[in-house]
């Protein structure tokens, strides 16, 4: 299976919020990162046929989805940043009701909802009404209802924003253990979320690709550019001019500070081995995106 896109496009009035973005992709978790404002929510809309595109098409195995926005919509589950429930049903009674909705028949349906509490670990609160649950609770309830009709593609948006650290980890690996037969498209600010899940990365900036690669990849042209060293306040405000800082830490005799810079940054800075988050931001910083 393939999703593909070709110079696709989208403009407010004056503003392009995507220009030219042509993309292929194949099955798997695809990362989709960028700033606030890069375009990655006007995207998502486009894929999902929740808007038509100024310029340019998308394609599903070869089918115009522009033309044909059945083409994608039929095989689609889609988790939005901002899930809704119905707080008086319980969580079985609402996937029931999703299913029905996506025209999954009630015996199919109730086989999928079964597999999909153990998924996604919930099978012990499954009669409880969905007014209870917490973040985490309904997170994953909105990745099981995405899931239910067993869709080909799967487009999360920042799903794990508000989550303690035990959830997100939780809801990674639902999302990962879903990936090897259809084609998630997993959009965060989050990038750990992306390092332990994506086998792509999607990389907007102001409504442009910059790049599609694999993580490795973003991590080999980052090698050599990340710096960690232990200065004062003063001097940390300073870096801060002239310098991406991705990372720090409050120790005894200082402040660890972790820097992407393409030389070091003082004659006490030594090189590290940069984590993906500090790829994006040395990315984003060489993007010539303007």
């Amino acid at each position: 299976m393939e999703l593909q896109t070709d110079a696709i496009g989208k403009q407010y009035g004056q503003t392009w919020a995507v220009r030219d973005v042509t993309l292929e992709l194949s099955t798997g978790i695809h990362g989709l990162l960028g700033p606030n404002g890069a375009g990655k929510s006007t995207l998502m809309r486009l894929l999902t046929r929740v808007e038509d595109p100024t310029t340019g098409t998308v394609s599903w195995n070869g089918t115009d989805a522009v033309e044909e926005p059945s083409a994608i919509r039929s095989i689609l589950g889609y988790l939005p940043q901002d899930f809704g429930v119905y707080p008086d049903l319980t969580a079985r009674e609402f996937l029931e009701y999703i299913a029905a909705l996506r025209g999954v028949n009630s015996a199919t349906a109730a086989d999928r909802i079964d597999d999909l509490f153990v998924l996604t670990n919930l099978e012990h609160v499954e009669d409880q009404k969905l007014h209870s649950f917490s973040g985490g609770m309904r997170q994953r309830v909105g990745i099981a209802q995405a899931l239910v009709s067993d869709p080909d593609l799967l487009i999360v948006d920042e799903p794990t924003v508000g989550l303690d650290p035990e959830e997100r980890v939780r809801f990674r690996n639902v999302l990962s253990s879903t990936a090897s037969d259809r084609i998630v498209i997993l959009s965060t600010h989050i990038v750990p979320d992306i390092e332990a899940t994506a086998n792509t990365v999607v990389l907007l900036d102001d409504g442009e690709l910059v790049t599609h690669t694999t993580p490795g990849e973003l991590l080999d042209a980052t090698t050599g550019s990340v710096y960690e060293d232990v200065v004062t306040p003063d001097e940390l405000d300073a870096l801060r001019q002239e310098h991406q800082v991705s990372n720090t830490v409050q120790r005894p005799e200082g402040i660890e500070v972790r820097v992407v810079a393409d030389a070091p940054p003082s004659p006490s800075a030594k090189r590290v081995t940069p984590t993906l988050e500090d790829a994006y931001l040395h990315r984003i910083d060489h993007s010539g995106v303007v």
